[in-house]
């Protein structure tokens, strides 16, 4: 079974009450919403990533969050930073994938959270990946942003693994890339991503 460990320590660095207690909700249901919103960063930025040029792009950003304290206090973050983090990401697509995310889970009150927490988390995973990659982001290797990448969206839809080797890693990568990428549920003909946030909202709503 695939191990979580790159994607609970992301959770982990989440102020789960803080937000709680802002957004007026209880902490399971702020956690439920974290989780749900999560892969359509990660899988964003995967996307870009995916492309020499983006991948170039993401890895200068990662330059601009490094050094950051593993768990900030909510007021620390800095939202209009995140607002564009997430613009850069999804673009024009940002409400769609706002609100196919909150679909997907099928509670109205975790739908409404979602778009408001899209620029609150949109830091905390760049400086999650700037701690991760530290000077390898452009390294599409194992330590470098392609792993680290393929590892958080392995722990999020039960594939990869945070200690498989490098081809591991770029495997379950490569196969949710294939949806994510408008190559369609299945479209490469393995399961690993298969049913991941249907995979992963139909390639962020390109594919379709």
């Amino acid at each position: 079974m695939a191990s979580n460990t790159e994607f609970d320590d992301l959770l982990a660095r989440v102020p789960l009450a803080d937000l709680a207690g802002q957004f007026g909700v209880d902490q399971t249901t702020m956690e439920t919403a974290v989780r749900q919103a999560l892969p359509g960063l990660v899988g964003g930025m995967a996307v870009n990533a995916s492309e020499d040029r983006g991948a170039a792009q993401l890895a200068q950003a990662l330059q601009r969050h490094t050094g950051a304290e593993a768990r900030p206090k909510l007021k620390a973050i800095d939202t209009d930073d995140g607002r564009k983090i997430v613009n850069h990401v999804l673009g024009d697509r940002t409400d769609s994938v706002a609100q196919a995310l909150g679909s997907q889970s099928g509670d109205s009150a975790i739908a409404g959270l979602i778009p408001q927490l899209l620029p609150v988390l949109a830091p905390l995973v760049m400086q999650f990946l700037a701690g991760r990659v530290g000077g390898s982001a452009s390294d599409g290797g194992a330590g470098g942003l392609g792993g680290v990448l393929g590892d958080l969206l392995g722990g999020m839809f039960g594939g990869g693994s945070s200690a498989g080797s490098q081809s591991q890693a770029s495997g379950g990568l490569d196969d949710l890339l294939g949806g994510l990428l408008g190559g369609g549920s299945g479209g490469s003909g393995r399961g690993s991503s298969s049913g991941g946030l249907d995979d992963l909202l139909g390639g962020l709503l390109g594919g379709r």
